[in-house]
């Protein structure tokens, strides 16, 4: 294991849906109270901190990342008192606490915004994004926001357009100002004097524009979309050169470097959606002086097969020099692995396979509510869709919603997530219901005891939790690499399909048990069952 100042460097991180973990006071959303009532749960997974999903001040037209107040705690969710209770009780529990930062865009009903689009000469005038239309009144260019339609939305008062990368309500702060970098470093300030152990930063690559605001061109014929967005959305026909990634973004984020520094222990994770996300990777958590991690959608996307993760571990160890990644399968934007990688295979052996995968590559681990449970993506009918993305995108695109569901605490009407007779925000999903922590707690068999037993393996083991690592080559129907750290060398093969394989390896070794799976080796000749993993000590 690491030491304190450097938890986060291999460490597991478990991401929580506020609005979607435990509902304590009945009112059919989770809250924070609900969070530290279950934080023992959390700590017995065997994870070294949690994420927080936004849990402030917000009109929650985006379910808090369009935040009106970085300072404060939305009264859904709780007090401010209730969430120093939460960080005390985790710490207590030796658990980091992580909490999200929306800064490159607020609500419209943020002060700031109230003022800013007052008119052109208030003090904040300056502070969001603005712009003529063209002479025929039409918007300044071509940038489409993510959520659907242009990016831009007209202002009768200034008779401007401001940008939104998203929602119409969420405009887009100009970080070309340096009073907007100062106030959104300050308000991060705020929540590390509070005692928190570090962020995850909201659309990382988005803070800073294009000042000419010159269109993207087009994605030309042939040539790979971005990951950041479903391929129904208009969003990935463009290049995104103009609007995000911008080169001014890492002077940002060397001053923000500067700010944790001050605060021994913390860390930064950025979320990175971009038409080259890895290249981004490794450029904004290189070098030491910007970011301490970052996640991509790589391992977030459909592509699945050994070739394509093999790829894409590839193109990292190419691009990355001492670059850090923080790896995921699933989050609260995407389908759930188990069902977006594991339809059609085994529901039960499919999640404990990619978990071992996830759990022993090179980097840090984000695992998401429900993913220890072997969750799939829950079914939402339209009528009870709650989120603006899948509204607009319906029916090719279903929007968040089922990756969102309520954790299912108890077989029980609405999982035991709230107050018999109280309806959730969202559907508790019937399939969910036998995945629930109840019947899952005391099944060796389960999900749940596979992914406690994995976190302990990883942890015995520094060649797994920090230790380089060197693709081998096992066929193209296995995925195969070996972690070393000091004198320790392992060979980790992985199944991920259900027939048996085999494969001839570089070297002999003595396969580890501990780990939960079945592995037949007979010198270099390794025989896989269907979703099944070997870990494999080899000499140096």
């Amino acid at each position: 294991m690491q030491d304190n100042l450097t938890w986060w460097r291999g460490g597991v991180i478990y991401q929580i849906y506020p609005r979607s973990f435990m509902d304590a006071n009945g009112d059919g959303i989770g809250d924070l109270p609900g969070i530290t009532d279950k934080l023992d749960y959390v700590a017995s997974l065997g994870v070294d901190g949690i994420w927080l999903s936004p849990f402030f001040t917000s009109p929650m037209a985006d379910f808090g990342y369009d935040v009106s107040d970085y300072r404060d705690v939305d009264p859904m969710f709780g007090t401010l008192d209730d969430f120093k209770a939460l960080l005390a009780r985790a710490h207590e529990l030796g658990l980091k606490v992580m909490i999200d930062q929306v800064i490159s865009h607020t609500s419209e009903a943020h002060p700031w915004f109230q003022e800013s689009r007052a008119d052109r000469t208030n003090a904040r005038a300056d502070w969001y994004v603005w712009a003529d239309p063209k002479p025929d009144g039409t918007p300044p260019n071509n940038w489409l926001s993510i959520f659907g339609g242009s990016a831009w939305t007209f202002d009768s008062r200034r008779q401007q357009y401001y940008l939104h990368n998203f929602l119409a309500s969420q405009p887009d702060l100009n970080f070309h100002h340096p009073e907007v970098r100062r106030a959104q470093l300050d308000n991060m300030r705020f929540w590390l004097e509070l005692g928190v152990d570090g962020f995850r930063l909201d659309t990382v690559n988005f803070y800073f524009h294009d000042a000419e605001l010159r269109d993207n061109p087009p994605v030309p014929a042939g040539e790979a979309k971005t990951l950041g967005a479903p391929d129904s959305n208009p969003y990935t026909w463009q290049r995104h050169v103009h609007d995000l990634s911008r080169p001014e973004n890492l002077d940002f984020l060397r001053e923000l470097r500067v700010l944790m520094d001050e605060f021994p222990g913390t860390t930064t994770v950025g979320e990175i959606g971009d038409d080259n996300p890895l290249e981004r990777m490794a450029e904004y958590t290189a070098g030491g002086n910007k970011l301490h991690m970052a996640y991509t959608f790589d391992l977030l996307n459909t592509a699945h097969s050994p070739a394509y993760i093999r790829e894409v571990l590839e193109r990292f160890q190419r691009l990355a020099g001492d670059a850090w990644p923080c790896w995921a399968l699933s989050n609260h934007d995407v389908v759930r692995s188990a069902t977006r990688w594991g339809a059609g295979k085994d529901p039960v052996a499919y999640p404990k396979v990619a978990l071992a995968m996830l759990l022993s590559l090179r980097g840090s681990v984000c695992l998401y509510q429900g993913e220890e449970l072997g969750l799939p993506e829950a079914e939402v009918p339209f009528e009870r869709l709650q989120d603006p993305y899948g509204k607009v995108l319906w029916p090719e695109f279903k929007g968040r919603d089922g990756c969102r569901t309520p954790l299912p605490w108890e077989q029980t009407e609405h999982g035991g997530f709230t107050a018999e007779g109280v309806e959730p925000w969202l559907p508790v999903e019937a399939s969910h219901l036998p995945c629930a922590v109840s019947r899952q707690q005391d099944d060796s068999t389960s999900v749940l005891a596979a992914t406690r037993r994995l976190l302990t393996f990883r942890r015995a083991h520094p060649a797994l939790f920090d230790g380089d690592l060197e693709l081998v080559d096992v066929g193209k129907e296995l995925l195969g690499f070996i972690r070393e750290k000091g004198n320790e060398r392992l060979l980790c093969v992985f199944n991920l399909d259900g027939d048996t394989r085999q494969a001839t390896l570089p070297q002999t070794g003595t396969p580890l048990d501990g780990h939960g799976f079945t592995t037949t080796l007979e010198g270099t000749m390794l025989q896989l069952p269907p979703y099944q993993a070997a870990f494999i000590q080899i000499d140096r």
